[in-house]
């Protein structure tokens, strides 16, 4: 008999190979990798081949999801930290402030309310469904991300780094509800909360994500005067740098995933030459398509009709409202009064504010926090009714945003990108210190 182990290296070896030789088609059809993967999953899951098994007699293993989740997702967070060359100052960075400060909240609050009103949960389960679904994808959104660090598209600049941000600052928002699961009393943690989960973590994600990078940069460039080290080893400088940023922060209680962002920021802007991070970023983005198929894989291969089935009428609630409500109308009021850059547009095109609305892709990082709520105190039915919600939300963002990612992106680019390419993004306002 086979060994299970070399069956499944022989489908993910197959599965690398057709879809890296039939990739030039693929990328201009209406139809993403990821949705691929995830079919694939679901024949290597429980309703195929039965190869990949992390249900298993009933028991999920929820700790090996979290861990796979979260180093796809620092991966993908220095990646879009990376591919980000622009001015650090507040009018450069509008788009992501809209989109983090206004955008986010009101997603959060917006799924609480769904949470509350339609599905019977109470207000801190509520806030912890719309926090585990606040974050939008870097992983799976890579069709509308950044193309480079020459693009200045605003569209796929604020779409990058809302990706890259809000995997870290949903997190204030999932320890708000992990606490209320623990103690409804919320006067016993809320001073706590405040202090520690959202001043505390995300000033040490700033500060180690600046810290961490700008010493080993430093180290890096000290080290190359003396003997540079050997090129085939040279691009794992990146890999260091992701793992050491997190690791650090985490110990002393930060966002890692802020921290690595910031260093993927600090990093593109540190070295004198520029190929050598363009290097770093080819490397990394090659990791992370690695990865997304690993993940991706995975999710299809934990998918259950019967439990799918039987939250489907709350799941589809929740995706139809954050498709098509929640999300377009809090990116239409995020982006009110929103500069174009561009000398013959005063304000961003309408349609440009609509695709914003419509690109809140939903993938790992929604994973990611739900694992991380399964090994914190997410159980029983309400961890059964947000899990089958949460993994429902994800297959669709799979299929409704692969299939019409490339179709609306290709008509971004014909008809608006034109000029935010050319256009100069805002800088005339106070730089970050």
């Amino acid at each position: 008999m086979v060994d299970i182990y070399i069956v499944n290296l022989f489908i993910i070896g197959l599965l690398l190979l057709v879809v890296t030789l039939l990739s030039g088609w693929i990328s201009r059809l209406p139809l993403s990798f990821a949705l691929i993967y995830l079919l694939v999953g679901i024949l290597l899951g429980p309703y195929g081949f039965k190869l990949i098994q992390l249900r298993r007699e009933g028991v999920f293993n929820a700790e090996l999801l979290e861990r796979i989740t979260e180093f796809v997702v620092i991966i993908s967070v220095f990646s879009c930290g990376l591919k980000i060359l622009r001015p650090l100052k507040i009018g450069a960075w509008d788009i992501t402030v809209r989109l983090i400060g206004f955008l986010m909240p009101i997603s959060i609050f917006g799924l609480a309310i769904v949470g509350k009103v339609f599905l019977g949960m109470d207000w801190g389960e509520a806030i912890l469904l719309g926090a585990i679904l606040a974050p939008t994808d870097p992983v799976l959104a890579s069709e509308v991300q950044l193309t480079d660090v020459n693009d200045q598209d605003e569209l796929r600049f604020g779409l990058t780094s809302e990706g890259g941000l809000n995997d870290a600052l949903a997190f204030p928002f999932v320890y708000f509800g992990i606490y209320w699961l623990k103690d409804k009393n919320w006067e016993n943690w809320f001073k706590q909360w405040v202090a520690v989960d959202l001043v505390w973590a995300i000033a040490a994600g700033i500060a180690m994500g600046i810290l961490v990078a700008k010493v080993i940069v430093w180290l890096d460039k000290k080290i190359e005067r003396q003997r540079p080290a050997d090129e085939l080893m040279e691009d794992f400088i990146a890999l260091g740098t992701i793992l050491l940023t997190y690791s650090l922060t985490e110990f002393i209680n930060g966002y890692g995933f802020l921290a690595v962002f910031v260093a993927g920021l600090v990093v593109q802007r540190s070295y004198g030459n520029s190929e050598k991070s363009l290097e770093q970023l080819e490397f990394i983005e090659r990791l992370e398509k690695l990865l997304e198929i690993g993940t991706i894989l995975v999710l299809g291969s934990i998918l259950l009709f019967k439990p799918m089935l039987t939250y489907a009428t709350q799941s589809l609630l929740v995706i139809a409202l954050l498709f098509f409500v929640i999300r377009p109308v809090g990116a239409w009021i995020s982006t009110i009064g929103k500069p174009s850059g561009h000398p013959h547009h005063k304000t961003m095109h309408p349609a440009t504010r609509w695709l914003f609305g419509w690109f809140g892709i939903r993938g790992v990082g929604s994973l990611y926090y739900l694992a991380y709520a399964y090994g914190n105190g997410l159980e029983n039915s309400l961890g059964e009714q947000i899990g089958w919600i949460v993994y429902t939300t994800i297959v669709a963002s799979a299929i409704l945003h692969g299939i019409s990612s490339t179709p609306l992106m290709n008509w971004h680019e014909q008809h608006l990108s034109p000029e935010d390419r050319n256009a100069s993004p805002p800088s005339t306002v106070k730089e970050f210190e």
